[in-house]
């Protein structure tokens, strides 16, 4: 059957396999964080955003500039906590689910000009 542009396709529990990817990618760095053992300058920041993209995901398909604006302050946060890279990566990933941030058709570079 054809899907018509934009939608996506729900889990068995009617859930958008997007939105269940970017909840386990953020549980997974929340749990990963939370049993870090040192402590650093902007811990609580990286907290506080984990917990607004879980609050989003769990709202349903989450605006996009806003899950990218998060995820900006979670890698400006651990970024140089080496061991948290690969939670952090599939947080990245998951965002990336999502897609590009509609732009309108004036700034979206995927647009072809016309001639």
């Amino acid at each position: 059957m054809l899907r018509s542009v934009g939608q996506t396709r729900v889990t068995g529990s009617g859930e958008d396999p997007r939105v269940a990817e970017l909840r386990s990618a953020v549980s997974r760095l929340r749990r990963e964080l939370a049993g870090h053992p040192a402590e650093f300058a902007d811990r609580g920041i990286a907290e506080d955003e984990l917990a607004a993209m879980d609050a989003m995901a769990v709202g349903g398909v989450p605006e996009i500039r806003r899950l990218r604006r998060s995820l900006l302050l979670i890698a400006g946060s651990i970024g140089s906590v080496s061991a948290l890279t690969p939670g952090l990566t599939s947080v990245r990933n998951a965002v990336e689910l999502f897609g590009e941030p509609n732009t309108g058709p004036a700034l979206d570079h995927r647009t072809e000009p016309h001639s």
